[in-house]
């Protein structure tokens, strides 16, 4: 479907139904008629608000569009300049307008009662936004915006000649499911060499991203970037010396499980040393688990897991599918990665991923899934503030889906198929909980140390790497690939700090698991009732709708993994 078209979740009130959203004349004009309209009473400033967050959710479609545009096609200069335009003119355009709204807001609330319990989250954001803004901040966040997009195109170009057939760097994956491991170590090997070709402008994006945050949070007052981004993310709830702590507690609880796996897995292979080739194959030599062949069957085949979940969940998903609204294969030119996208004013989501026949691609799948059925879940509350959660909870929507679903993948493999596929995955949420920590401790290393040296850079990543599960494969002779693994994280060039959420809701993700694996029907219930409350509630009271606890200490992590580690042998 041609998402230009995709017709609105209810029609406008305020934004004129033929209203240009790209052009910067037509929205400031629209944000100006509301910061002077006149208001006095209860009704006329919820009407404002409402529509305000029309034009809000008019605009962020117009601006999602564009950014899908541009990674599904990312060679195209015609996406990459709509885009650029955006985000250059539109967007800075915006924001000190946004500003000026925010205060009016704050000034009429003072005059003007409304209910405390609806609006104490909106306040509270308002506020905490009116708080960060710093004029002169905004050409630096353009900067930015436009350096994070040069590394999605870096990123898209990115192919391998390999076996007489060019690949994208998503499609090479399938080779390290091959048995044969010399045939694993040349396909490795091209794809880590074609990644260091363009590590020195990956270094130099990187680095001017690094400056300009660094300067941006000097501007708004904070000592560094950390104590900025946190305020930023609207981190109320933990704090930096939190994460500090989760990041202790998995190298105790969660790095030594990590190393029986692996050594598990050298002694199944009979290999004196695990390289970096080997941590994918199956250990036992079994051919790699191929849940399909084309596209059109990992969507056939997760709607088979929908229709046995949940008949609601199975009725979003086929009309996802039913409106075009999946751009799921890799190809040539595509951005890497995968995201679920919220068109605002639609109120769909819109799913992107880089699938290429591998069981992964199912778990992705599942993944945004579950980020899809959270936006429809909010749909229909009228604040666009309101329909999406706080990152923390989200990706717990989109984490416990892949576990619920992952209940049926049988639909896609025999018996020892799917013992093989859940014993994997279960390896999986082990590995990404050391991963996180070990990106996010290299991000709090890296905003702490504002003057660090490229090569100080490298040696931190590489003790961090260590510390957090490195050291059980054999990198001899591949220091340079190592030392610049950090390139391929996204998160770290375009969304700072933002992966800590992903272990803190692969907790509350399993603690799902733990209380469907009690009883099935109630844990789904409670899931999709926290999943409603969009973020209209602060995040503690989102994990206790859910039927869970926001919690990310070792008295929670413990009886966790212990669970995780009994399934996980009982499937070996």
């Amino acid at each position: 479907m041609d998402l230009t078209k995709l017709p609105p979740y209810q029609k406008r009130d305020f934004v004129p139904q033929d209203a240009d959203l790209t052009d910067t004349q037509v929205v400031t004009t629209l944000m100006t008629q509301l910061e002077g309209r006149a208001i006095t009473t209860v009704p006329e400033l919820e009407r404002w608000m409402l529509d305000r967050s029309e034009l809000e959710a008019a605009l962020s479609q117009a601006g999602s569009i564009l950014y899908i545009f541009m990674t599904c096609q990312t060679d195209d200069p015609s996406k990459a300049s709509a885009y650029s335009k955006f985000i250059t003119t539109v967007l800075p355009a915006v924001k000190p307008l946004n500003d000026r709204l925010n205060r009016r807001y704050l000034e009429l609330r003072q005059k003007i009662r409304l209910d405390e319990a609806r609006y104490q989250v909106y306040d509270r954001d308002i506020k905490t936004d009116v708080d960060m803004f710093v004029e002169q901040n905004v050409p630096l966040q353009t900067k930015v915006d436009l350096l994070a997009q040069e590394y999605q195109t870096v990123s898209g170009a990115m192919t391998v000649d390999f076996e007489g057939k060019e690949h994208t760097l998503p499609q090479m994956s399938r080779y390290l499911l091959e048995n044969d491991r010399a045939l694993r170590e040349k396909a490795w090997t091209a794809v880590a060499a074609r990644r260091l070709e363009d590590k020195d402008q990956l270094e130099n994006i990187f680095d001017q991203m690094f400056r300009l945050r660094n300067e941006i949070s000097r501007n708004a007052g904070f000592k560094n970037f950390v104590e900025y981004q946190f305020k930023a993310y609207h981190r109320f709830d933990y704090t930096p010396t939190d994460c500090k702590r989760y990041h202790e507690t998995i190298e105790a609880l969660i790095v030594p499980l990590n190393g029986k796996i692996l050594e598990r897995r050298k002694t199944e292979m009979n290999v004196k040393t695990l390289r970096p080739w080997d941590t994918a194959v199956d250990p036992l030599g079994r051919p790699p688990l191929k849940p399909f062949q084309e596209v059109k069957e990992l969507i056939s085949g997760t709607q088979k897991i929908f229709n046995r979940l949940d008949a609601h969940l199975a009725a979003e998903f086929k009309n996802i599918d039913d409106l075009g609204l999946f751009d799921l294969a890799s190809r040539k030119g595509k951005a890497p990665g995968g995201y679920q996208n919220t068109l605002s004013e639609a109120r769909k989501p819109f799913i992107f991923m880089n699938a290429v026949g591998l069981d992964d691609d199912v778990r992705t799948l599942l993944h945004e899934g579950g980020h899809a059925f959270h936006a429809l879940a909010c749909a229909q509350d009228p604040l666009l503030e309101y329909r999406h959660g706080p990152m923390e909870f989200c990706e717990v929507a989109s984490m416990a889906m892949e576990l619920l679903g992952g209940e049926h993948i049988n639909v896609f493999y025999n018996e020892a198929e799917t013992k093989r596929s859940n014993r994997e995955h279960l390896e999986g949420i082990i590995h990404i909980l050391a991963w996180v920590a070990n990106i996010d401790a290299y991000q709090h290393w890296l905003y702490e140390h504002p003057n660090h040296s490229a090569q100080e850079r490298r040696q931190a990543w590489v003790g961090f790497y260590e510390q957090f599960g490195g050291k059980f494969i054999d990198w001899s002779r591949l220091e340079e690939p190592r030392a610049h693994l950090w390139h391929r994280q996204l998160h770290i060039f375009e969304v700072p700090f933002y992966y800590i959420e992903y272990g803190i809701a692969q907790l509350g993700a399993l603690q799902v698991w733990m209380n469907a694996r009690k009883n099935p029907k109630k844990a789904l219930a409670d899931y999709q009732r926290g999943l409603a409350l969009g973020g209209s509630r602060p995040l503690p009271e989102l994990y206790k709708a859910a039927g869970i606890e926001f919690n990310f200490s070792a008295a929670i992590i413990k009886p966790l993994i212990e669970a995780v580690t009994a399934e996980w042998e009982k499937l070996s």
